[in-house]
């Protein structure tokens, strides 16, 4: 199990990232709450990280702090929950945010998640609310957002990363375009337009 990799930053587009650790270079997925604290491209950076094995792939993904990974990895031991659907869940919603809303047995915000529907979000409240205390830790969501120069538009970037963790292509751009030519990065974009969808 590799659970932890500390290397220099080569690549980063939301949500994959490579991190070159003594000359590997390894291949992750990231949360956007992730993305959020990640520094500029060929500084060193340390992620704790979760490996997932299937049938047709190997999958690596990476968290900025312990108590993201724990989220995820609590996600995941819910029936009909899987890698996909527990990143968009942590790209969403930081761990604090996810514990109140599973706490208030709010369906409705869940279900805005892409993938989740009201029987999934029902099975969520039930099978975490009793894993997932209801305070804990400070988590990083309140870092400082990195700048982030990206080959294309900040637009289409964000809009990539959003279908990505499972939003469709119309609702991906509606959910972007409220937030153009304000001069967001591509993290603050993606991060304005999955607080909103949640709300």
């Amino acid at each position: 199990m590799i659970g932890l990799l500390r290397g220099k930053l080569l690549t980063k587009q939301p949500p994959d990232l490579m991190l070159d650790v003594n000359g590997v270079g390894y291949e992750l997925q990231a949360s956007m709450t992730t993305f959020y604290d990640l520094p500029e491209l060929q500084a060193e950076v340390t992620l704790y990280t979760h490996f997932v094995v299937r049938e047709d792939a190997q999958l690596l993904f990476g968290f900025s702090s312990q108590t993201e990974r724990e989220l995820f990895r609590h996600l995941l031991k819910v029936n009909g929950v899987g890698p996909k659907m527990a990143l968009a869940i942590v790209s969403g919603m930081n761990p604090a945010e996810f514990r109140q809303v599973i706490h208030a047995g709010d369906i409705t915000r869940l279900s805005r998640i892409p993938g989740v529907g009201k029987k999934t979000a029902e099975r969520l409240i039930v099978e975490l609310r009793d894993r997932l205390p209801k305070t804990a830790d400070a988590d990083t969501s309140n870092m400082p957002t990195p700048a982030f120069t990206p080959n294309v538009s900040v637009s289409d970037e964000a809009i990539n990363a959003l279908l990505a963790l499972g939003y469709k292509p119309a609702q991906a751009s509606q959910m972007v375009s409220a937030y153009e030519n304000q001069g967001l990065t591509v993290e603050e974009m993606i991060r304005q337009a999955l607080r909103a969808s949640l709300k």
